[in-house]
């Protein structure tokens, strides 16, 4: 009769024991937020999604009590396809890059109508529906470059741009970098054309300015990217007259360029891929009631970046 009595106070023990537990897991379910960005289809994107994947992983570690779901698409109807299943798992927050803003304008809507918060990086959805945006000074970015490289060329010279795709992206730091040249009367902007922030078209855009000018002093690049094509075709040429290039973005293999003193790169100008995590960060601690957040932009500066601080600025193990 003892032992029958200790054997059923231990099965009370545990099966009391197993129904504390499972009533704290309830408790404790973990609060999610979704991550959606584009594929790694060119450097810049290659950056966000080796940030994203990065600062998930320190986030989850640092609030134990949060999961982070990241996905990227590889076009907007798959990013759109892909928030709808994030919103079917009740995320509390959504963190967005869109690969297009119009296209995803309706998904976010949606979000914004289950009060997720919303916290759009880089790009802006028309109607300013997010609760955050968070991007980077793109017409900083345009009057650093051309101000470093006014500083290099000392107030004369030919130059080239290579611009981006057609956005307004592109316009605020084309116009920006414009409107600084104008203080320097003896620097003449022979040309500027896209190349589409791509590498190949960069290389194809630099072969067009060397056939049709016979000296070229500097080339704006306006993204790391697209300098890489630019650099490729200079070297090809066999043309020495060139004095620097400045491209903008802060991509691995252009830093490590600063880093080992290439004359033709003296200094690049930041618009850091890192952005996306300053937003998960965000969007995270409001929704866990860490901080609270009352800007409704967030604009990340452009710095420069120069032989003195490049180390800084140099991450070998990102994609970017």
């Amino acid at each position: 009769m003892k032992k029958l009595f200790i054997f059923s106070t231990l099965s009370l023990v545990l099966l009391l024991g197993t129904f504390f537990i499972a009533g704290c897991g309830k408790s404790q379910k973990k609060t999610v937020i979704g991550v959606s960005i584009p594929s790694a289809d060119h450097g810049w994107t290659g950056g966000v999604v080796y940030w994203a994947e990065k600062a998930a992983k320190e986030l989850e570690k640092k609030y134990p009590e949060a999961k982070i779901l990241v996905s990227t698409s590889s076009d907007s109807a798959e990013q759109v396809s892909q928030i709808e299943n994030m919103l079917i798992q009740n995320i509390k927050a959504l963190v967005v890059l869109p690969h297009e803003p119009a296209p995803l304008a309706g998904i976010c809507k949606q979000a914004k109508d289950k009060k997720v918060f919303l916290t759009v990086v880089d790009r802006n959805l028309a109607g300013n529906i997010e609760d955050l945006a968070i991007a980077g000074d793109n017409a900083g970015f345009g009057r650093a470059c051309a101000e470093e490289m006014a500083k290099q060329l000392k107030g004369k010279g030919n130059i080239v741009i290579m611009e981006g795709v057609l956005c307004d992206v592109n316009t605020l730091r084309v116009n920006a970098f414009r409107e600084v040249m104008k203080k320097y009367p003896s620097i003449k902007i022979l040309d500027s054309q896209t190349a589409n922030w791509n590498t190949e078209q960069g290389l194809k855009l630099m072969e067009t300015y060397l056939g049709k000018y016979k000296h070229i002093d500097a080339v704006w690049a306006g993204d790391d990217d697209v300098l890489l094509g630019a650099l490729k075709a200079y070297e090809e040429s066999k043309r020495k007259e060139i004095k620097l290039f400045i491209g903008g973005g802060g991509a691995k293999l252009i830093i490590k360029k600063i880093v080992d003193k290439d004359p033709l790169i003296p200094v690049n100008v930041t618009y850091p891929p890192r952005m996306i995590a300053y937003g998960m960060e965000y969007a995270l601690e409001k929704v866990l009631g860490k901080k609270e957040i009352k800007e409704k932009k967030i604009i990340i500066p452009a710095e420069v970046i120069t032989r003195e601080n490049a180390s800084r600025f140099y991450f070998p193990d990102s994609i970017y």
